[in-house]
């Protein structure tokens, strides 16, 4: 414990002298390696981005908390790296709540570049056999994934998939940067679990994100050859593009196109080599005319043109991406039973269910938050979301894969999902809540709830509460 004790000392009084930042999704992974490894290699990684500071209480509390994390940690990583890893994950909550003390903008900026610079911890433990399944010819270690929103930009694509993602879908991306509403444009609804946001597709364009989804694949590439000598042929091949897991790509219009067709198509032709998956994003409310596009005519050009653009591209042994198509939580039985008919006449490959929503049910509807502009996400939402996932269960009989997302925030949240027709699910706002604890604990719930139930896969689950 002496040993240790120096460690943190170390560790704070270089925070102290640096001022550096941590996020509580550091959770002291990048620190615990500078520290407690002797190899030259083990440093954190240097970024150009540009951190947000707290203040000068904040850097001290945040430096002694890390300071306390790192004497613990040393002490458990002496044991053996699966309960270390554990113990990383859990001391995330000790500093979660630091991010309470930030504009939540803010907020969200540092907690994505603290996962792009990898001061994030990192899963080493393997997911339960049961939770693996291949969808789309892609095999996912794990079902859970994180929906578009949080890394806009694909900053922070390793460090999102190490965290033990089942796959992270980066968006939405527009071809021309832009800033997109004005702030302030995100609010906590910390009692209701929920975020209403109005950021209407701010992003750094295609260009940018093109650019370092080209570095991550160029990097998955280099691993592959330099470790093809010690596989074998025959291995199976886990993860996507990018990694560890899979990669998806949301695309989304600028708000003044007035061709959102040729917005979608350019996305494509710049993006889609990189993706495991491609999403069309129609149903944000924030963007205005965007949801127009779910209608069924528009639907249908729509994704006749994006499928025809995929197409037309060369593509190896693997094919394609798939498309997707995410749409809103705010529809009628008409609309659904119209985005289903296009998806069965044109064989989408998926669908996700849903985006957020303009309403505002109980009880978020008392919160006088409510008032603000934007789309709700988080629990308020699960079940409006998980009806409108059921509904297009139905009406597509099963035949298309569908990602549920909207409210989820435990394992057996994830499980009801799945159950009512979801083959993946997706979360966000109970993330940004929660950090990087709640993804090991949602897999070991959903285990739970398999197992419970007698389910051998997350296959055999899907859509059981319709058989």
């Amino acid at each position: 414990m002496a040993a240790a004790a120096a460690v943190a000392r170390r560790v704070y009084r270089d925070f102290l002298h640096k001022k550096v930042i941590s996020s509580p999704f550091t959770a002291t992974s990048a620190i615990t390696r500078r520290y407690c490894s002797s190899s030259p290699s083990s440093a954190p990684p240097q970024s150009k981005h540009k951190i947000p500071h707290f203040s000068s209480k904040g850097r001290l509390l945040t430096g002694a908390t890390i300071g306390l994390l790192i004497a613990g940690g040393a002490y458990v990583s002496t044991v053996d790296e699966a309960t270390f890893c554990g113990w990383l994950f859990s001391a995330t909550k000790l500093v979660n709540p630091l991010f309470a003390l930030l504009d939540a903008e803010q907020a969200h900026k540092l907690a994505v570049s603290a996962a792009a610079r990898g001061w994030v911890p990192r899963e080493k433990r393997p997911d339960p056999s049961i939770l693996g399944l291949e969808v789309w010819g892609r095999k996912f270690s794990n079902p859970v994934g994180l929906s578009a929103g949080f890394d806009k930009n694909a900053e922070a694509v390793e460090g999102l998939l190490g965290m033990g993602f089942g796959f992270v879908e980066v968006g939405s991306v527009t071809p021309v940067p832009q800033e997109g509403n004005p702030k302030p444009r995100i609010f906590r609804l910390r009692k209701e679990g929920a975020i209403i946001n109005r950021c209407g597709f701010n992003s750094e364009g295609i260009v940018a994100v093109a650019k370092r989804l080209s570095a991550q694949h160029g990097k998955r590439k280099l691993a592959e050859t330099s470790s093809s000598s010690a596989s074998s042929s025959d291995d199976v091949k886990h993860g996507g593009k990018a990694g560890p897991g899979i990669l998806g790509v949301n695309l989304g219009k600028n708000k003044t196109s007035e061709d959102a067709a040729a917005d979608y198509v350019q996305g494509v032709h710049t993006l889609s080599q990189y993706a495991d998956y491609l999403v069309i994003n129609v149903s944000s409310p924030n963007t205005p005319g965007l949801r127009m596009l779910q209608g069924r005519k528009q639907l249908k050009d729509l994704v006749k043109k994006v499928q025809a653009a995929r197409d037309e591209m060369q593509w190896g042994e693997e094919g394609p991406p798939p498309l997707l198509v995410k749409i809103a939580p705010d529809l009628s039985k008409e609309d659904l039973e119209d985005i289903a008919a296009v998806a069965l006449a044109l064989r989408l490959d998926g669908l996700i269910i849903s985006n957020t929503t303009i309403s505002r049910p109980e009880p978020v509807d008392k919160n006088p938050l409510a008032a603000e502009r934007g789309g709700l996400s988080g629990k308020p939402l699960f079940p409006l979301s998980t009806y409108i996932l059921k509904e297009m269960y139905l009406l597509t009989r099963g035949k298309i894969p569908l990602i549920g997302c909207g409210g989820i925030s435990s394992g057996e949240d994830a499980y009801k999902k799945i159950r009512a027709g979801a083959t993946l699910v997706q979360l966000y706002t109970a993330f940004a809540y929660g950090g990087p604890a709640l993804i090991p604990q949602m897999k070991a719930e959903l285990a739970e709830c398999l197992e419970r139930d007698g389910f051998k896969s997350i296959t055999d689950a899907v859509g059981a509460d319709f058989r």
